[in-house]
């Protein structure tokens, strides 16, 4: 997920307000939910066919099952009603749902929208209620490091893994963090667990198990490319590589300066695809044209479905 760092951000009594509310008893009732004032886009979210057919098939708050309520505020953020699915969430809350996933829900909901320090006290909040919580943690982590404080996120991704040390989005999103500290060490270490337990973590555009940041200085998102192109050099991936190497290229990377002195990708120095690369990066810095394009390399080069997560 790649989200905007343009945003106005709630305050901090405007977060302490909503944990107050989510302990309010007595607020689901149908009356509530009719009253309820309509923000500008969820009055043009509401003005569709889809919205109309949904609403018929709402559950009353005011009697359905916690769990109910919370399933169609499930479906209502998959469908792209965040502050409907935020109400339905509320309702579960207050019928007595389970506070610890209830408020994780929540806080993802509010990151979609972009309300991160919202988000970040919903999470908080989350870990409070059950600390056994590896999503929540990481999802407070990925709050954390959104709103720019990658120092902190690490301590929360760190408590993520340490409660499911298998889930290797946890080590894609910890290894981010260390980039944007500068702990490149500490970074490789996690790439490479992330990659031993899901090869294809950085191939998807969301990772399972819970939300992943990638906001990363020019510098870093070239650092994180390269170490990316000599972990899938390390286990045989040759267009992963590629496509790495390129990006780490267009982030403002010397190439051939760094492959020079990298035991595991100065071999490939020579190999044709790599050298088309570096001449075209070449190019590019200097205004000259190249001698070859990237018209020559092969037809698959540089293919993926998503691109490397940063």
């Amino acid at each position: 997920m790649r989200l905007s760092s343009r945003f106005l951000l709630p305050s901090t009594a405007q977060c302490a307000v909503l944990i107050l509310a989510l302990s309010s008893p007595g607020l689901a009732t149908s009356q509530s939910v009719k009253q309820q004032p309509l923000s500008l886009t969820r009055a043009r979210l509401h003005d569709s066919d889809q919205w109309r057919e949904i609403e018929k098939h709402l559950p009353d708050p005011a009697t359905a099952t916690p769990k109910a309520l919370e399933q169609e505020a499930d479906i209502l953020r998959a469908r792209r009603f965040p502050e409907d699915a935020l109400d339905y969430y509320r309702y579960a809350l207050q019928r007595g749902g389970d506070a610890g996933i209830l408020t994780n829900k929540m806080g993802l909901s509010q990151l979609e929208m972009k309300n991160f320090q919202l988000a970040e006290a919903l999470f908080n909040h989350a870990v409070k209620v059950n600390k056994k919580n590896a999503e929540a943690w990481n999802n407070l982590g990925a709050a954390q490091f959104i709103d720019g404080n990658a120092s902190r996120s690490i301590s929360s991704y760190k408590k993520a893994i340490k409660l499911d040390h298998h889930a290797a989005v946890y080590h894609a999103n910890l290894a981010t963090a260390y980039f944007e500290t500068k702990n490149f060490n500490g970074a490789r270490k996690e790439l490479t667990a992330a990659m031993k337990l899901d090869p294809d973590i950085f191939n998807r555009k969301e990772g399972a198990g819970g939300l992943e940041a990638h906001v990363l200085s020019s510098e870093d998102r070239a650092r994180f490319a390269y170490e990316m192109a000599k972990l899938y050099a390390e286990n045989g991936l040759e267009q992963q590589m590629l496509h790495s190497l390129a990006q780490a290229s267009e982030a403002g990377m010397d190439l051939q300066k760094e492959m020079r002195k990298d035991a595991v990708l100065s071999k490939y120095l020579s190999d044709k695809r790599v050298v088309i690369l570096i001449q075209n990066a070449e190019a590019i810095r200097t205004g000259h044209p190249a001698p070859v394009s990237s018209a020559s390399l092969p037809t698959d080069y540089g293919r993926h479905d998503a691109p490397v997560n940063y």
